[in-house]
């Protein structure tokens, strides 16, 4: 099976969506407002399911890894971290948001980005609309071994 940018492998079956889905943490304030926000204003049609009410096996994702970072599943691949914040702003379309898109994607802002993604993951709790359930756990935790990153 090809492998994603997130070292995801995948599957014909989930990889010819033509919707593509946003998987977040349920269980997160701030997570949920910024799946909300792109919900709201988003330009392409997009589902949007919290990881824990997802079927994260038809996705060709497993729990441990939703639990570590938000994904898009495309008809491209299977997206972790920044890596899916840049393909949500490809996937609209528009000029204006496929060059951001290229941009995140450069290699110096790339290895920015994510370096971003990860302070935000682990700081989340701390950030609007965050609570003390949407810490992550340490990154030696046995949860977080063996997850793809960016």
């Amino acid at each position: 099976m090809p492998a994603t940018s997130s070292g995801i492998s995948r599957s014909r079956k989930f990889a010819e969506r033509a919707i593509p889905v946003l998987v977040f943490d349920g269980d997160c304030g701030f997570c949920t407002s910024v799946a909300r926000h792109f919900e709201k204003r988003s330009f392409t049609p997009l589902t949007i399911v919290a990881w824990q009410r997802a079927d994260l096996r038809s996705l060709g994702l497993n729990e441990a890894q939703a639990a570590a970072q938000v994904f898009i599943v495309t008809e491209q691949g299977v997206f972790g971290g920044a890596e899916c914040f840049a393909e949500l702003m490809k996937i609209q379309g528009d000029p204006f948001h496929r060059f951001v898109a290229w941009g995140m994607r450069l290699p110096g802002i790339r290895k920015l980005f994510a370096w971003g993604y990860r302070r935000v993951a682990a700081n989340r709790h701390r950030l609007p609309g965050g609570t003390p359930a949407c810490a992550m756990p340490p990154e030696n935790s046995a949860d977080s071994r063996g997850v793809a990153g960016d």
